[in-house]
């Protein structure tokens, strides 16, 4: 099922599996983890702009399969990657295998009905899809007005990790996305249906008290989150790489014309 949007089933299951085994950890996590400061300054220019300037972001997703993040080698289609374990290799392969042959279905469709008509029918809705999974996954792990921590050594734990995460409203897209806007429950106890993460989240909310964000709530479509994005795509580029507490810093504006010049 997972091949028909041209997501390798078995490489996306595990890496998924390691960002919720290490949410919140600056170099173990695998979903939009944040670039130390080196690894940012040592980007060039065109690299900063395609990872910071709208709406390349929103792109990211099939190059993150092929290439994962700036820092990280291997890639989901690679039984030999670091990413998985020597026993996960030919689950890699089967998804792998499943990828190429809905690859060879579009080829063949595009050839029988011609490039206009699959852009119409499977191309524009497949860049929806990326986009819109790209911003959901952002916005869950990132906000500049909420001063969100990144965690590493002895500060690290699966809850503090945990609470890093931030809960969205989408609107009447709450729905179609089965309550994963309550994504700090879902990251906390992800063994939850998603039919209970709402009751989950409100019989959580006293417990957790000032750690839990309420958020903001959304008109029958987020067009709110929109801006949320964009403030943290200008604001938020990377975090000192020293340190076991560390939140996220701009480059300033000077910096980025020097390398700009260069």
């Amino acid at each position: 099922l997972h091949s028909s949007i041209l997501v390798p089933y078995h490489g996306w299951r595990i890496s998924h599996r390691t960002h919720h085994q290490n949410h919140g950890h600056v170099e173990k996590d695998e979903s939009w983890h944040p670039l130390p400061e080196r690894l940012y300054k040592s980007l060039d220019f065109m690299t900063r702009k395609l990872r910071f300037t709208m709406p390349f972001p929103l792109l990211a997703f099939p190059l993150y399969l092929f290439a994962r993040s700036p820092g990280k080698s291997g890639s989901h289609f690679n039984p030999g990657s670091d990413l998985f374990q020597p026993t996960e290799k030919n689950d890699i392969i089967t998804s792998t295998a499943s990828w190429l042959a809905m690859v060879g279905v579009l080829a063949g469709l595009t050839f029988l009905m011609g490039p206009v008509p699959m852009l119409k029918l499977y191309g524009v809705p497949y860049l929806v899809f990326v986009a819109w999974l790209d911003m959901v996954t952002y916005l869950h792990h990132h906000g500049h007005e909420d001063k969100l921590p990144w965690y590493r050594g002895k500060e690290w734990s699966y809850l503090r990790g945990g609470l890093t995460t931030l809960d969205r409203d989408y609107g009447w897209i709450n729905n179609i996305h089965h309550d994963i806007g309550t994504h700090v429950i879902h990251h906390l106890f992800p063994q939850i249906p998603h039919y209970h993460l709402i009751e989950a989240t409100e019989a959580a909310k006293p417990v957790l008290g000032k750690y839990y964000k309420e958020p903001k709530n959304s008109g029958a479509l987020p067009w709110h989150l929109f801006r949320v994005l964009a403030q943290s795509l200008k604001q938020d580029h990377y975090v000192s790489h020293t340190g076991d507490v560390v939140y996220y810093q701009a480059e300033s504006k000077t910096s980025t014309s020097a390398q700009k010049s260069d």
